[in-house]
């Protein structure tokens, strides 16, 4: 019998995709309590301000906020402390030696379900400049433009 690969996104960081030029994304599985499993799994999840950083060969996410489960007493956690990313070790060490050689950020861009996992995309990101931020906005537009014409001209 073959498994299911089933994905539920919860929480995506628009504000890092209008920022960032993503130039790699890479999966990482996430360190959690059994409380802040079940937040997640109502959706409780915030990315806007989150990055990664990488102590002492590990590598982990700041800034994620998992708000505190309604049901949990005491077993509740700090919404915005650290979380470890689990990571293989060569991947941990490939990425920090491209971070500091090419001033590159690691930014997590969605966190979602695989399999009943929780996972983290992690990006790694290159900042915008902000010509490059009115380049996309004008290309969208003309893109948005085109096809209203098409659609028009569809009538």
């Amino acid at each position: 019998m073959q498994k299911q690969n089933t994905e539920s996104t919860i929480a995506q960081n628009k504000k890092a995709l209008h920022d960032y030029f993503v130039l790699e994304t890479y999966e990482a599985g996430i360190e959690l309590h059994g409380t802040e499993v079940k937040s997640l799994r109502q959706g409780k999840c915030n990315l806007k301000d989150a990055w990664c950083s990488i102590d002492s060969g590990e590598i982990f996410v700041n800034g994620m906020h998992i708000s505190p489960y309604d049901h949990g007493n005491i077993f509740n956690r700090d919404p915005m402390r650290k979380r470890k990313l689990l990571m293989h070790k060569k991947e941990i060490m490939k990425l920090f030696g491209t971070i500091k050689q090419e001033g590159l950020t690691l930014i997590p861009l969605s966190v979602y379900f695989k399999n009943g996992r929780a996972k983290v995309k992690v990006g790694l990101c290159k900042g915008k400049k902000l010509y490059d931020k009115r380049d996309v906005a004008a290309k969208k537009e003309a893109q948005r433009n085109i096809e209203r014409g098409l659609k028009e001209r569809l009538r």
